[in-house]
């Protein structure tokens, strides 16, 4: 059975892209905890980042990276942080979160009722810092 990101990742769930990639996409979560948090996930369903091929991992990062400078660009943080949990859904990911402190990285923190505008707003920010930055091509479409 496919996981609830490949859902997402099919269409069959909506999402809010802002990277797509033959290896990874880059989506918002719909529980931020600041505005802008996002999630780097594989395309291929494995379950525990530890199980990550050396490439693909290598791949994540580098969009992280990537994805990283745009937020930093949209909402002027004074960091991205990033966190790899991966108990909430059994397919890989890695959050990436606008912080000004360290508690900005609590998970008790995430807006589980976030306004729907602002985050197509956010989605659309990085959009355009991710076009800004010269990744027209892997930058998802509206």
């Amino acid at each position: 059975m496919p996981t609830l990101f490949t859902r997402i990742i099919d269409g069959e769930i909506p999402g809010r892209f802002v990277w797509r990639d033959d290896r990874a996409v880059v989506f918002l979560t719909i529980a931020p905890i600041t505005p802008g948090h996002v999630l780097v996930v594989p395309i291929d369903e494995v379950d525990h980042w530890v199980d990550l091929p050396a490439e693909l991992a290598a791949h994540l990062m580098e969009v992280a990276r990537q994805v990283g400078r745009a937020q930093m660009a949209a909402f002027s943080p004074r960091r991205i942080g990033m966190l790899i949990a991966g108990l909430e859904v059994p397919h890989c990911h890695l959050h990436l979160v606008p912080i000004d402190t360290e508690a900005d990285l609590s998970f008790a923190r995430a807006d589980h009722s976030p306004d729907p505008a602002a985050l197509d707003d956010a989605a659309a920010r990085l959009r355009a810092a991710l076009r800004d930055q010269g990744h027209g091509a892997a930058v998802a479409t509206d």
